[in-house]
């Protein structure tokens, strides 16, 4: 056993000035490790989402109903507020064990040899969208679930997911100039794409708004939209967004694209599929509350298999820094 280093006044008032620094001086994490902080932090992202949907769809939007405290005299769930107190309060926690996963890409991140700034300023990125969106949550609570708020909410949760996407993928390739693998009509197909799935995970959060499950068993406002008509309107989109995966796909075999667009369209469609089934059987089973939960959690793999497919048209590789050259002196033949 190696004898424990002792911490100097020096060392404290360092680590107290810039504790990121003061880690990353005496940690060089291997670059598995950075790629699993990473996943980390997009895994939680999604699971919060989910975990949400379920104080929704248990009717547990109000279990607490104030904020930052659960009630007015404490600040933790009382047995008093039963099971919907508990399960709100739980997801409220939750929120702390994003902050922790986001906190070790962070760390992660800057500690890593040599420092990519960019990779770094994601997983910061990551940490300002939690912050506002717990800021979101609170305001959600005290305007008694409004539905537009609970709609903005969401949408700033699939803001994190996109980010903690693409810091993932930032993980898992070099630093050097991105090189694009198509050309530039494919590039314009998928940002269709891309365009349509924003349009879509919208319209989903329309028909949330306005449709049967409020989030609370007392009377909640709803969007004043009739949701069967939105809901249409959504499936709608999501045929749009199948049909050009599908055709995304044959044109990237039809420009024998390199494997990895390929295999990341291929995903998204078989995702899609998944979720279409869902999707359809929730709805003329009028809603059953596992399967929208199930739908939640889709929306989210659908969102990050978008992303994954735009994010593999291009290639980054890593920069090499070349080892210097003889000098001038040594290039010149010397005369007899």
């Amino acid at each position: 056993m190696g004898r424990v280093p002792n911490v100097t006044r020096a060392d404290v008032v360092s680590a107290a000035r810039n504790p990121l620094a003061f880690i990353a001086a005496r940690w060089t994490p291997q670059p598995r490790t950075v790629r699993r902080a990473a996943l980390a932090a997009l895994v939680m992202s999604v699971v919060i989402v989910v975990t949400g949907g379920a104080v929704r769809l248990t009717g547990s939007g109000l279990g607490c109903p104030t904020w930052p405290k659960c009630t007015d005299d404490s600040l933790t769930t009382t047995s008093a507020m039963g099971f919907h107190g508990a399960i709100e309060f739980g997801n409220r926690m939750l929120t702390y064990v994003l902050c922790a996963a986001v906190g070790w890409a962070i760390i992660a991140a800057r500690s890593r040899k040599p420092w990519r700034r960019g990779t770094t300023r994601l997983g910061w990125a990551q940490f300002w969208i939690v912050m506002s969106n717990a800021v979101l949550g609170g305001i959600v609570v005290l305007v008694g679930l409004n539905p537009y708020t609970v709609a903005a909410h969401f949408l700033l949760s699939s803001a994190l997911i996109a980010v903690a996407t693409l810091m993932w993928q930032r993980t898992r390739e070099g630093d050097g100039e991105p090189k694009p693998l198509v050309g530039k009509s494919v590039q314009q197909l998928v940002w269709f794409l891309v365009t349509a799935s924003v349009l879509l995970i919208a319209v989903g959060t329309v028909v949330t708004g306005a449709g049967p499950h409020a989030g609370d068993s007392q009377e909640v406002d709803r969007i004043p939209i009739d949701w069967e008509t939105v809901a249409k309107l959504h499936a709608v989109l999501a045929w749009i967004v199948v049909t050009l995966t599908f055709a995304l796909w044959f044109v990237l075999k039809a420009v024998d694209a390199p494997k990895g667009p390929l295999d990341r369209t291929r995903e998204l469609f078989l995702i899609l599929l998944s979720q279409g089934v869902i999707g359809y059987v929730q709805y003329f089973t009028n809603l059953p509350e596992a399967l929208v939960a199930l739908h939640m959690l889709g929306s989210c793999l659908v969102w990050i298999g978008v992303l994954r497919v735009l994010l593999a048209l291009r290639e980054r590789p890593e920069t090499v820094t070349g080892l210097p050259g003889p000098s001038a002196e040594a290039t010149v033949p010397t005369r007899a």
